[in-house]
């Protein structure tokens, strides 16, 4: 049963899957099925879970109009309404994405996952996004005109500042809040003290948005604040049950167990992850296939390839963390074909 209240629905521990490719990196449509598969089995235990079609993580900006929609028909049937599914849209122009938005809408999803505009260094990493907020809010204003009713959960990645990290600062946040009541869910894509400024900023308004951390790195520190509502991440691709585990762990309190999770090697494979902005989105999906969960660990191409120390050395700390991984001897065969 999927929750009308805004709240319960926002509240969740919501998966941004990858995108599982074949060789000739159109989409595994069967590998996609098997991946939402894992984590509708994983619901059963944990219902609080949620799945993200088309993050970025799942190489939305690379997909075309008819793969998102495909990829939206894909997880709904697989899902069959056991968890909210929400989905990412993605095109160059506002009125081009605005179409995708009212074709996403008559799917029967949840709700929209939106990010910041793609194209021009003056809408993207070039932006000021404090002196022009705009570049995205009308965006979003063009978007819930189009479809209303959806539900809107942000991802507010923005040009890397000393101060935020890679997230939209305190400012335009509280602008997009304030003027769209859909926004219901903001994900936290921040360095640690950006994240606080931006939860406090939060939990300063007359209406109820949930804060969805997605820098695993920083989830220890995040839940012992107690100031999260969820998680939003790309991260449970590759590490769910120990960041279950550690996530349960201190929901009930126990301190001592959270610890022994997070140090038992959770923190080091998240710091690992997390290092890189230009690699984050690699490493998930390599991660991924070293668990055995899809059949290749390629993005659709500009994006690069692991590199073979990158590879290796993610083998060895999910090993730390005692998940189910492939053999090494494919690993080893893997890491012949690549040349860096």
């Amino acid at each position: 049963m999927i929750p009308s209240n805004p709240t319960e629905l926002s509240h969740r521990l919501w998966v941004a899957v990858v995108l599982p490719l074949n060789q000739d990196e159109s989409i595994d449509e069967m590998g996609f099925r098997k991946l939402l598969q894992y984590f509708i089995a994983a619901q059963k235990k944990q219902p609080d879970l949620g799945i993200i079609v088309n993050p970025e993580a799942g190489d939305i900006v690379y997909l075309s109009p008819e793969e998102q929609l495909r990829l939206i028909q894909i997880a709904l049937e697989e899902v069959s309404g056991r968890m909210p599914v929400f989905s990412g849209v993605a095109a160059n122009a506002t009125k081009d994405i605005v179409k995708v938005a009212e074709a996403a809408a008559k799917t029967g999803i949840n709700g929209l996952f939106l990010a910041p505009p793609c194209g021009a260094a003056d809408i993207t990493y070039g932006l000021d996004s404090v002196r022009y907020p705009e570049i995205w809010s009308d965006q979003i204003e063009a978007i819930t005109d189009a479809v209303p009713d959806m539900p809107i959960i942000c991802h507010p990645a923005g040009s890397i500042s000393f101060t935020y990290g890679l997230g939209l600062p305190v400012e335009p946040t509280l602008e997009m809040l304030n003027r769209f009541p859909q926004i219901i869910g903001w994900k936290l894509t921040y360095a640690y003290g950006g994240s606080r400024k931006i939860s406090r900023a939060i939990k300063s308004l007359d209406h109820h948005v949930a804060q969805l951390p997605a820098m695993a790195v920083y989830l220890h520190e995040n839940l012992a604040e107690g100031d999260i509502d969820g998680a939003l991440t790309g991260s449970f691709n590759f590490a769910l049950e120990p960041m279950l585990a550690h996530i349960n762990a201190w929901r009930r309190g126990d301190v001592n167990k959270a610890r022994e999770i997070w140090n038992g090697g959770l923190a080091e494979l998240q710091e690992y992850i997390y290092d890189d902005y230009t690699r984050g989105h690699i490493r998930y999906k390599t991660a991924c296939w070293l668990r055995g969960h899809i059949d290749s660990p390629y993005l659709r191409s500009p994006m690069p390839k692991p590199q073979k120390a990158e590879l290796q050395y993610l083998y060895h700390l999910l090993s730390k963390v005692k998940v189910s991984l492939i053999s090494q001897a494919k690993v080893d065969k893997f890491v012949a074909t690549l040349e860096k």
